[in-house]
């Protein structure tokens, strides 16, 4: 059975890494516990005041306690008096988890980083890596999975499937099931092996909604995710492309010519002819509604609404909405 900490904090940049500490975490929690044993705190639901209720809280659970407290990069040193002061009196069977995604801008405030060290639990920080730094780090996961790459095989890799260090560490796990242990990987083998770059699924993902085919834009999303996207980066193209489906039925509509339209959209003949004709099925009335749709999870990504559900919950209840 696993052991566990009082308190944990996981900060850092390299949000797809948080999200799979978090989702490791929660797995674990309810392999000991039970899913009646985790409590979650996320979106307007993660107030330092709130967290330090339920912590004070009597709880008739059995087993060990878990709290997972989501979105605390956005927290203030000064908000923190009543969570620090329950942290001091933690019941020994409980533990508290804290997931900051960090930018240039929100950070996990010091003194929680503090508080959880003092309760005797672990801090632990996922940062990205540069891109000049890149190739070497390639390299270095390759060894530990008994993989021999030299400069040119992990710049062909990085070049091939992107800069996401969760999509590149995909990569490897694939190739290390390919290969034997200690084979040399070539630069060919990179590109047969390894997926092409994410921008093309983006691409389908956003295409597939506006197509309005649900089970193919979820499947897209679900692998999206699972190869590091963070769910922002993937609505700004699902919204551009909306917007630009909403522009083409609006010029249907008022009747211009289909050559004209295709012609000012600059895209591959296919997939110009496909973009039309899915607006046209669409309708501007269908678009707007899915345009608006992205905005409001948008607006949940970033912290704002009312949704007490997980980030991917959201998302996945909006693919449903946007592709009806």
């Amino acid at each position: 059975m696993p052991t566990f900490k009082p308190a944990y904090l996981v900060h850092g940049d390299d949000h797809g890494r948080i999200t799979e500490r978090r989702a490791r975490l929660r797995k674990l929690a309810e392999g000991t516990s039970g899913a009646a044993g985790i409590e979650l705190f996320e979106g307007e639901a993660a107030d330092p005041a709130a967290v330090a209720g339920a912590l004070s809280a009597m709880t008739f659970a059995l087993g060990r306690r878990f709290i997972v407290v989501d979105g605390v990069e956005r927290w203030k040193d000064k908000e923190l008096d009543g969570l620090v002061e329950a942290m001091r009196e933690m019941l020994p069977d409980t533990t508290i988890a804290f997931f900051a995604r960090e930018d240039n801008k929100l950070k996990a405030p010091g003194r929680l980083a503090d508080a959880v060290r003092t309760a005797g639990g672990e801090v632990s920080a996922e940062r990205s890596v540069k891109p000049w730094e890149l190739p070497k780090w390639v390299i270095e996961r390759g060894h530990q999975l008994q993989l021999n790459l030299d400069m040119d095989a992990a710049r062909a890799l990085i070049a091939h499937v992107g800069e996401r260090q969760q999509r590149l560490l995909r990569e490897l796990e694939k190739l290390a099931l390919r290969l034997e242990p200690g084979d040399r990987v070539e630069h060919q083998l990179v590109e047969d092996v390894t997926a092409a770059s994410a921008e093309r699924k983006i691409w389908s993902l956003a295409d597939a909604l506006v197509a309005g085919r649900t089970q193919a834009a979820t499947r897209l999303y679900l692998a999206l995710r699972a190869q590091g996207e963070r769910v922002p980066g993937l609505l700004y193209w699902i919204s551009q492309r909306l917007r630009l489906a909403h522009d083409v039925a609006r010029a249907l509509d008022a009747g211009q010519p289909v050559a004209k339209i295709k012609a000012d959209l600059r895209m591959p003949s296919r997939a110009a002819d496909a973009l039309i004709a899915d607006a046209r099925s669409r309708g501007q009335e269908r678009l707007r509604a899915a345009i608006e749709e992205a905005a409001d999870l948008e607006l949940v990504t970033r912290g704002g609404g009312t949704a007490l559900t997980s980030e991917d919950t959201a998302a996945l209840r909006a693919i449903q909405r946007i592709a009806t």
